[in-house]
């Protein structure tokens, strides 16, 4: 006699339903488990054992023999605990096939019984609903996360006895409220109103907020560059209840997500440390997990010293940022992570940090800032769409009482030209903003007439801007555009992109050229 429940594994951010498969074979009492379980898969003998006799339930004196299939399918975590705990029940009779023919079983056990949750019960959801199970039964911590996956009953038993009452229908569990809670009380940074001056790079800001464009600030320690960066959360429009959804997945697999809250309902914030490798920016692992680039997924991913980073780390950006997705390859299998995020870096202009710093005098040799500068490639720096220099704020302006404009009135302008982008961008179901049009999008939306492609073609020539660049600029055109109501593209809104680029196309050579004349 052979038992079958459901479960679920996951495969990068993605959830797979795994038939759970019991039967008896000849031998000495015991267990063997198949269908390329790890450890803490095989380990989960001893957490199912227990978990019954704490529940007054007995441990089979058969031997027993259990595949999670599909078997080719690599299964890590202990989110298995529970459909194998059931199938054990169905296989001795405490249960029947029918009563858990339609659920899903997605939770860890721990020894006394009581049901534990796992990362990933989105990701569990979408899985049971794709498979046409009509219910799932998750830890209670988690519940609220899966129940925001419609056409799905969310069922929270809080032990194994809990579990085994209702589908017996001694005791009934209550179905978790569909309706998704999306979670608003994360913090949105630095308010905009608390910094003084660097009003270019405030207008730098929004237009990147507005187009999802990605953006550097370059100047001396102290300038504001991070306190900007941090305000940029709080001009983001909230997400909708789909990008919620994607952000949210990516969360509840890295175990991010607060239990209980709901979903993510803010734009992620992420400034990873300096010494992050690689993996840690992209993804990888074993098994692969997302790296920062997919957890600030729909947000910001922020490298505050870019230049202090791995010059691989940074290079291996270089794609993700462009193609919104990134590819984990290994030898059987390969994973995709979303990465649709603002970049935006923030870096010194030299080791010293007072390049340019009318207050202070630079040290360093023309070798150490060339060399410091190019921690950052030319590829890289291409695909950044704003290039803004800073300097250090005058004592005056920190010491006036007057307030500067704070973040809620630019937000209010970044909703308006996101919704702009929103009703015009559209490729049928999906919206896509000014920063990810492709050359067809641009030709349709921002097409130059014939005085504004003289005047960017004559620009170009004297900054010596790549085509990529040139499509850059023109995307950072539609968005100013857009901020101002504008139905085309004009001459002053390509004025205005070229000047917020012009931070390391002419800036760096303009630093390096006062280097040489001073030394």
């Amino acid at each position: 006699m052979t038992v079958t429940t459901h479960g679920v594994a996951l495969h990068g951010i993605d959830g797979i339903v795994v038939e759970v498969e019991v039967g008896l074979q000849d031998g000495l009492p015991g267990i063997d488990i198949a269908g390329l379980p790890a450890a803490s898969v095989k380990e989960a003998r001893h957490r199912v054992r227990s978990a019954l006799r704490a529940g007054g339930y007995e441990w089979p004196p058969e031997r027993l023999v259990v595949n999670f299939a599909p078997a080719d399918l690599p299964k890590h975590g202990t989110a298995l605990d529970l459909p194998l705990a059931v199938a054990v029940l169905v296989l001795f009779g405490v249960l029947t096939k029918e009563q858990v023919a339609r659920a899903v079983f997605f939770g860890e056990l721990g020894l006394d019984g009581s049901v534990r949750p796992v990362p990933g019960a989105i990701s569990a959801a979408e899985a049971a609903r794709a498979g046409g199970h009509g219910v799932l039964m998750v830890a209670p911590e988690v519940a609220s996360e899966a129940a925001a996956i419609e056409g799905l009953t969310v069922l929270a038993p809080r032990s194994l006895v809990e579990l085994v009452e209702h589908l017996q229908e001694r005791a009934t569990l209550s179905p978790i409220a569909g309706a998704p809670a999306v979670c608003e009380a994360r913090s949105r940074g630095v308010d905009l109103a608390a910094i003084r001056g660097q009003l270019a790079a405030r207008r730098a800001l929004e237009v990147a907020a507005a187009g999802r464009h990605n953006l550097l600030f370059v100047g001396p320690p102290g300038c504001g560059k991070t306190l900007l960066a941090r305000a940029l959360p709080g001009i983001l429009p909230p997400l909708t209840l789909e990008e919620s959804l994607e952000v949210s997945r990516i969360h509840s697999i890295t175990g991010l997500t607060r239990r209980g809250a709901g979903l993510v309902g803010t734009p992620p914030f992420r400034a990873p440390h300096p010494t992050a490798s690689e993996a840690a920016l992209i993804g990888g692992g074993n098994p692969p997990m997302p790296g920062e680039v997919s957890l600030a997924h729909r947000g910001v991913l922020f490298l505050d010293e870019a230049a202090e980073f791995r010059r691989s780390s940074l290079d291996a950006l270089r794609a993700p940022i462009e193609d919104r997705f990134v590819t984990v390859a290994r030898a059987r299998r390969s994973l995709v992570f979303p990465s649709a995020v603002m970049l935006v870096l923030a870096t010194n202009p030299c080791p010293c940090g007072h390049l340019g710093d009318p207050r202070h005098a630079c040290r360093c040799t023309p070798a150490q800032v060339r060399a410091y500068q190019q921690r950052l490639s030319g590829p890289l720096l291409d695909r950044i769409d704003l290039h803004v220099e800073l300097m250090p704020v005058a004592s005056d302006v920190l010491a006036a009482s007057a307030h500067e404009e704070g973040s809620a009135g630019v937000q209010a302008r970044v909703v308006a030209a996101r919704a702009v982008q929103s009703a015009r961008n559209r490729v049928g179901e999906r919206v896509v903003l000014n920063a990810d049009l492709d050359l067809e999008g641009i030709e349709r939306v921002a097409a130059l007439g014939p005085v504004e492609a003289r005047y960017l073609a004559k620009a170009a020539d004297a900054l010596g801007i790549s085509a990529r660049a040139w499509h850059r600029v023109v995307r950072v055109a539609r968005t100013i555009a857009d901020l101002a109501g504008a139905e085309r593209v004009e001459r002053a809104h390509l004025a205005e992109a070229l000047s917020l680029r012009r931070g390391l196309v002419a800036g760096a050579r303009e630093a390096g050229e006062r280097v040489r004349a001073g030394a």
